[in-house]
């Protein structure tokens, strides 16, 4: 019989480690500039040695940081990312040649013993800016508010039904329930939970919800409160005194046959005429399904292009958004820290070449991020360079491992540089990855981007008979007519993927 036991083995095996470094380029290369602006903000403030270049005036030239770290054996970056780190290529010329001025240390420097305050004339100043009508003189730049002092906070749904709420008489135990009906609405106004469990979870009655229910209903926006989309519809029909109507039928009675779009049966079942049918679902049309997205949607999502691509001549050229980022610098004061003569601690030598690293590996990765965006920007301008030209008509088929293979990255890197970011263009402001499509090959070896497939097959069905609406297999028939090798079921596919109703319910039956 064995028994269990521990024992130690010593083993070799091969594993692929990341090293920080790799971890925190992998991070930085797949922020778009909003972000990567916040983390290099969180770096400053975590890094002493790090900041931002303001002037060169307190900058450690090159050849004064290599001769301290080489004192100190720390491991530096190559020439260019010193540069980059710590001065202007200009200056570190200079200082290779021996042009840089030598600072003299042989002139006086005259003592002064008078106050700076008695030289300040308080009679006159006071006496200026108390004048009313006071302008500031010239050559002043008064600290003004932001623009975010007067911007307005977006007014949510339920801040909108509780302003209402508060204007009407009731008693308490229903305006309380009313707060827990408002806290249980989703983002289309719609209440997601029974009156039931509303009381239970709330300790109210059960009465009082129902009653804090109607309350809500009988606010702005019509509709809002509702427990499915034919109630919401029925409500705002309501809002209009429409009740009774043709239209109040339908919904009322008679909702699976204006899903299936049979107005012959409707007109036949409320004895009506087709006419007065089809002017009651042209009114149902204009009715709103989800009236509380419009104080509980997303909203309008303000883009920053990461990088510009504009057309100079014949050419097109390349630039990153750099506006408000800052440039980052070592600081002069943390670095000569590293001397052993100027800091003889050696606990604060150890910690100061800890965060020289730390800051040198951040800005070789923020030029490594650059310099990647820019290799497979490039590589879009001469793969898409008809879509610049005449629109998106033009768009051609491109993978992201066949644009790996030709900056020689790895696919993984593409993809994170192209991730969350935007490039303003000749046509407009786009998604990276807007420009990486599969290609559907047709039988003369041509290729059509998945996505210019799609706008065929919805274009074909904007332009349909509504009466005759195309089949899924008369819109393959059509595509391969055009040299396009498309199946069915991959027609059904994107079609769904277009959120497109099959034939039988795009069918308007007179």
């Amino acid at each position: 019989m064995s028994m269990l036991s521990q024992r130690l083995v010593v083993g070799v095996a091969q594993k692929q480690i990341l090293t920080p470094g790799l971890v925190q380029l992998v991070t930085v290369l797949q922020l778009n500039r909003l972000e990567l602006k916040d983390m290099i903000a969180q770096e400053m403030a975590q890094n002493p040695v790090l900041e931002e270049s303001l002037d060169a005036s307190d900058e450690l030239t090159p050849a004064e940081l290599q001769e301290v770290l080489e004192r100190e054996s720390v491991a530096v970056p190559a020439d260019q990312e010193l540069l980059a780190a710590t001065g202007t290529e200009a200056e570190f010329q200079a200082e290779r040649s021996g042009d840089l001025p030598e600072a003299s240390s042989d002139e006086p420097v005259a003592a002064t013993t008078t106050d700076p305050f008695d030289e300040i004339d308080f009679d006159n100043y006071f006496n200026d800016y108390l004048e009313p009508g006071f302008k500031s003189p010239a050559g002043e730049n008064p600290e003004k508010p932001g623009w975010e002092t007067f911007a307005s906070a977006p007014v949510t749904l339920g801040d909108h039904l509780r302003s209402q709420l508060s204007l009407v008489v009731m008693p308490e135990e229903v305006r309380d329930a009313c707060e827990s009906v408002i806290g249980n609405l989703d983002d289309n106004g719609y209440v997601t939970a029974t009156a039931e469990e509303i009381a239970t979870y709330g300790a109210h009655r059960v009465d009082d919800v129902e009653k804090a229910i109607e309350e809500v209903q009988s606010l702005d926006p019509a509709g809002v409160g509702a427990r499915d989309v034919r109630e919401c519809l029925m409500l705002q029909l309501e809002n209009r005194r429409a009740v009774g109507s043709v239209a109040w039928k339908i919904l009322d009675q008679h909702m699976k046959w204006l899903e299936t779009r049979q107005y012959r049966e409707l007109a036949k079942l409320l004895g009506r005429p087709l006419e007065h049918i089809q002017v009651a679902v042209e009114a149902i049309k204009h009715l709103d399904p989800r009236p509380g997205l419009r104080y509980s949607g997303p909203g309008a999502r303000t883009v920053e292009p990461d990088v510009y691509i504009y057309k100079d001549g014949d050419s097109y050229h390349i630039e990153l958004n750099d506006d408000d980022m800052p440039q980052l610098r070592l600081n002069r004061q943390y670095i000569r820290m590293l001397d052993r003569d100027q800091e003889p601690d050696k606990e604060v030598r150890s910690y100061v070449k800890d965060r020289f690293n730390a800051a040198s590996m951040l800005l070789k990765n923020i030029e490594q991020r650059k310099q990647t965006i820019l290799k497979v920007c490039h590589c879009i301008i001469e793969r898409q360079r008809e879509f610049l030209e005449h629109g998106l008509n033009q768009l051609r088929p491109m993978m992201i491992k066949d644009l790996a293979e030709e900056i020689g990255v790895h696919a993984s890197t593409v993809s994170r540089a192209v991730a969350n970011k935007y490039a303003h263009t000749p046509q407009g402001v786009f998604e990276l990855r807007y420009f990486f499509s599969e290609a559907v090959q047709g039988p003369s070896g041509s290729s059509t981007p998945l996505l210019l497939l799609k706008r065929m097959v919805k274009k074909m069905i904007e332009d349909e008979d509504p009466s005759k609406p195309l089949t899924d297999d008369q819109i393959t028939a059509k595509l391969q007519a055009e040299g396009i090798n498309v199946t069915r079921r991959t027609v059904a596919k994107y079609r769904e993927d277009l959120k497109i109703p099959s034939t039988h319910q795009r069918r308007v039956r007179d």
